[in-house]
């Protein structure tokens, strides 16, 4: 009798668990702050419509205004996924490789341009993934959004005589992502965030992030707290390692020490039945890490990415196909320019951006 009751408890405790392992625990978004995550989402979709359906629940779920999304492999079934979920839209610069997208929520969030930085050819090595921008209004304030995927591997230390070393192209796209945002978005509010690649926590000496780092009066980490922390806050499990990142600009440090925010690793496998193997297999093998900010009300400006070419001159617009053609709202546009960049464009105004 007694055998027969310990073995319906351990099944009705099994069962209970498992009933409340599931996504539709998961919850994250609040109508009066900003969430935003980065996520790689490794290749997606890594198990096909397995993948898919997953996704889409995670998404809705978390109920994020912004995912920095990486690893984009199947563009089309990408997209949709998304146009199958409601209040969601993308920004993605290449149809036939996604690998950085914006996926928002277009209830909360106004998205006023979204463009591509260092596209060029000299970029390549150090940004083999040209970075993401989108800037965007949310509750009336503006933010900018850079999304990023750096180059992962290395040994951990930075050679910097060699201009393959992972580490020392990491470290170079560092100095490139800090001196645009430096130059171009220096009084703006600038979150930049993505998979990474690297820990932000090593010795100076070896640590790619020092452009950021050293320069305390202008950036902070806000996943600082998680790197240093315990290995079950970090992003990476199957290394283990935290290398996905959340950087915020001075202009949202005061916003970020609000009793409001929060930043934190969404630990998905804990609401499958099947653990982390379940999400390895079908989702991802990174967490997405997300940040909840109440950005204070100061109007904000209205730069936009041709303030950034003052220096030289817009030579003509063209359409994905390469056909000169005039301005137009929504739509993916290439400006070409006179020092011979390109840049891609998504502008949402009425007029073409002065």
């Amino acid at each position: 009798m007694m055998s027969r009751l310990l073995c319906s408890v351990l099944l009705y405790s099994f069962f209970f668990g498992a009933e409340a392992q599931t996504l539709d625990d998961l919850t994250f978004g609040t109508p009066d702050a900003l969430e935003i995550a980065t996520w790689n989402i490794e290749w997606f979709p890594k198990n096909g419509q397995t993948t898919v359906n997953y996704v889409s629940e995670i998404i809705e779920n978390l109920d994020l205004d912004v995912y920095a999304i990486q690893e984009i492999d199947d563009t089309t079934i990408f997209k949709t996924m998304v146009d199958g979920l409601e209040h969601y839209e993308y920004i993605m610069m290449n149809d036939w490789f996604g690998g950085l997208v914006f996926v928002y929520n277009s209830d909360r969030i106004e998205v006023l341009e979204a463009f591509e930085i260092y596209t060029s050819s000299p970029f390549w090595n150090p940004l083999p993934r040209s970075p993401l921008v989108m800037k965007f209004k949310h509750l009336g304030e503006v933010i900018y959004a850079i999304n990023n995927h750096y180059k992962c591997c290395g040994d951990g230390s930075i050679d910097l005589g060699n201009s393959n070393d992972e580490e020392n192209r990491r470290l170079e796209a560092n100095v490139l992502i800090e001196e645009y945002i430096s130059t171009y978005l220096s009084e703006d509010r600038v979150v930049l965030l993505g998979d990474l690649n690297d820990v932000i926590s090593e010795p100076a000496f070896s640590n790619v992030f020092t452009p950021f780092l050293n320069n305390p009066e202008n950036y902070m980490f806000a996943d600082m707290e998680l790197a240093l922390g315990a290995i079950e806050g970090w992003s990476y499990p199957s290394w283990p390692s935290h290398i996905d990142h959340i950087l915020i600009t001075n202009e949202l440090e005061s916003d970020f020490y609000q009793p409001e925010t929060v930043v934190e690793t969404i630990d998905i496998a804990s609401h499958l039945t099947g653990g982390w193997s379940m999400y390895d297999s079908n989702i991802s093998d990174h967490r997405p890490v997300v940040m909840r900010i109440v950005p204070s009300p100061v109007g904000g400006t209205d730069l936009t990415p041709d303030n950034h070419f003052s220096n030289v001159k817009l030579i003509g617009i063209f359409d994905v196909l390469g056909r000169e053609c005039e301005y137009q709202p929504n739509q993916l546009l290439m400006y070409r320019y006179s020092n011979g960049t390109v840049s891609k464009r998504v502008s949402a105004s009425e007029r073409q951006p002065e």
